[in-house]
């Protein structure tokens, strides 16, 4: 290869060819699809290579907790569809919420979260980092004043998720960013319901972006993991000797099953949201149907906002259906396509009760003020036929 070649620029691939392309590492068999590499430990050519190789003086893998071939494969894809110069995979997405957090703070550093956070991310903040010196407050995400009276001289970090799970409502992402650098803190984005495909919070101005890869990128219900991203300096001084001395580490069988599922995560993301999209426009006026959210359309609480930081809606629509408890109870358990169930980003379309599953643990007064009724139901949506979906929706409102 000419000298002039070896330092052309690096191709910038649109996102559909970095899913399939990204971060093939190859064996000397050549195979096509990434290898599974089913291994714990690595043997040197000799003593002195072991050493350099613990010295990080010689490049190289030297136990599974800290790195993998097949892991370091998905971390490569993953960063380079996010935009991010690093990123670490982790066992499950609660491993890389609490790994992003806690990397960063040490006793008595403050963190400030949104409230409008899922249930196990409140309990990191709220619960588990206090035990440790770390002290919080929690404020409305949507109240950009609540953020800056939030921040004190310890605020390490502030934490979102958006669009929130369950209401699809979305926080002002470039806006809260701002508010957390003048304070010298950084800002971590749990990104899972837009997913890497309709939005970019490192973009917008976050330094860590995290993901349950559980959801959309396993997409077909199969494997727990997680990922956190950012830049090579946020990666290397707060997450990766974290990970390398605690050991959340992604299995290699688990990272290869995340290869192979964000080599379609492109074609099941638009099926699904051009599918939620069809659902919301079925449900938004049925009389048994008394609250819709779905972003993207004109109605959402944050409809200007979406316009300026989404570039698509979600694979999931939140409603509430008449009745209360008793009416979402009759509205589930009366589906024959969609399954009851608290995951989503599924192949098969899901729903869920967030007031008894999934935000069961929160306070009901809490759940009130998230928006969160007693009759709202969350829905992901599937691959099957749109038609076939909507059509299931409308029959089983009949038994509310």
């Amino acid at each position: 290869m000419s000298a002039s070649a070896s330092s052309s620029p690096k191709p910038k691939y649109r996102p559909e060819t970095r899913l399939v392309q990204s971060g093939i590492l190859r064996s000397q068999f050549g195979e096509t699809s990434e290898a599974l590499f089913l291994t714990q430990g690595y043997v040197y050519d000799s003593s002195a290579q072991a050493e350099a190789r613990f010295k990080g003086e010689d490049p190289g893998y030297q136990y599974s907790r800290f790195a993998n071939p097949t892991v370091s494969m998905f971390e490569q894809r993953m960063a380079e569809l996010e935009g991010a110069e690093a990123a670490r995979a982790t066992a499950t997405g609660m491993a890389a919420v609490t790994l992003a957090l806690m990397g960063q703070v040490r006793a008595g550093d403050h963190v400030v979260a949104s409230s409008a956070v899922f249930g196990s991310c409140l309990y990191v903040v709220e619960d588990y980092l206090p035990r440790y010196g770390v002290t919080s407050t929690i404020v409305d995400g949507f109240d950009l004043d609540a953020w800056r009276a939030a921040m004190r001289p310890n605020t390490k970090t502030c934490f979102l998720e958006s669009p929130t799970n369950p209401t699809l409502e979305v926080l002002d992402i470039a806006e809260i960013a701002k508010i957390a650098h003048a304070a010298g803190a950084t800002l971590v984005v749990d990104n899972v319901f837009s997913t890497p495909l309709w939005q970019s919070p490192l973009e917008l101005g976050a330094d860590c972006v995290v993901y349950s890869t559980t959801k959309h990128i396993d997409g077909q219900g199969r494997c727990l993991g997680g990922v956190v991203l950012g830049s090579e300096k946020f990666i290397n001084d707060h997450i990766h000797t974290f990970i390398r001395q605690t050991g959340p580490s992604m299995s290699p069988f688990n990272a290869w099953v995340m290869l192979k599922g964000l080599e379609t995560l492109s074609v099941r993301v638009h099926a699904q949201t051009d599918t939620a999209a069809a659902v919301a426009v079925a449900l938004a006026e049925h009389p048994k149907v008394t609250r819709l959210i779905y972003p993207g359309r004109p109605d959402h609480p944050q409809a200007d906002v979406v316009a300026k930081q989404m570039r698509g809606g979600s694979t999931l629509v939140a409603f509430e259906v008449a009745g209360g408890k008793k009416g979402a109870f009759a509205f589930q358990d009366a589906l024959k396509i969609v399954r009851i169930s608290n995951n989503l980003g599924d192949a098969k379309s899901l729903i869920t009760h967030p007031a008894t599953t999934t935000h069961q643990r929160v306070k009901p007064e809490q759940r009130a003020a998230l928006g969160i009724t007693d009759g709202m139901v969350r829905l992901s949506c599937g691959l099957e036929h749109p038609d076939d979906l909507i059509e299931d929706l409308l029959n089983a409102l009949k038994a509310v």
